[in-house]
């Protein structure tokens, strides 16, 4: 599975839809501008790094947005690398998991939107149904069981430096005012 993930034409569609995104710098300053040369300059390193399974990812830069209804939404921002990194991952388990997911699923997943699940929950209204349910998994990452989640995870994934290197991104700890806070 490691091979899928660095293969040249995964990589790439990682690389131009984290570019694509933009999005903020992590703990390292690293502008998203900056991140096809660096690539190009550390593939050779980074490729030994995540074949041998040695490659850390650095840890998350903690910010806070304001909410519409006046509170705050803390956010953890990877580095750009580390999306980079995240982005070719996901793009691999997506094709093995995403089929295995409800139809009735919208978040997160490709090709459908909120408004597609709006779109649904009008027709089945329309059918006579009277209950729409909306279910969010807010902080779902936050309070999830590692450990469950890497078994879950390795009854279908093989390859230890693919779990390895998840389990890091998971541990990869917070950085919030310049103090760095290990997730356990």
């Amino acid at each position: 599975m490691l091979e899928q993930i660095l293969s040249r034409e995964n990589l790439t569609l990682a690389l131009k839809r984290v570019e694509r995104n933009k999005g903020s710098h992590g703990v390292d300053e690293m502008p998203v501008q900056n991140l096809r040369t660096y690539v190009m300059e550390h593939w050779t390193a980074l490729r030994e790094e995540l074949q041998k399974g040695t490659y850390y990812p650095q840890p998350v830069r903690r910010v806070e947005i304001p909410k519409p209804n006046g509170g705050k939404r803390k956010l953890g921002i990877p580095t750009v690398l580390d999306r980079f990194i995240q982005q070719a991952i996901a793009q691999v388990l997506t094709k093995e998991y995403d089929p295995t997911f409800s139809k009735h699923s919208y978040g997160f997943r490709p090709n459908k939107r909120g408004h597609d699940a709006v779109r649904e929950a009008r027709s089945y209204i329309k059918q006579g149904y009277r209950w729409v349910i909306d279910m969010d998994l807010e902080k779902f990452f936050d309070k999830v069981n590692h450990d469950r989640l890497m078994r879950t995870l390795s009854k279908r994934i093989q390859d230890s430096n693919v779990l390895k290197l998840i389990r890091r991104y998971l541990q990869a700890g917070i950085m919030e005012d310049g103090t760095v806070r290990t997730v356990v």
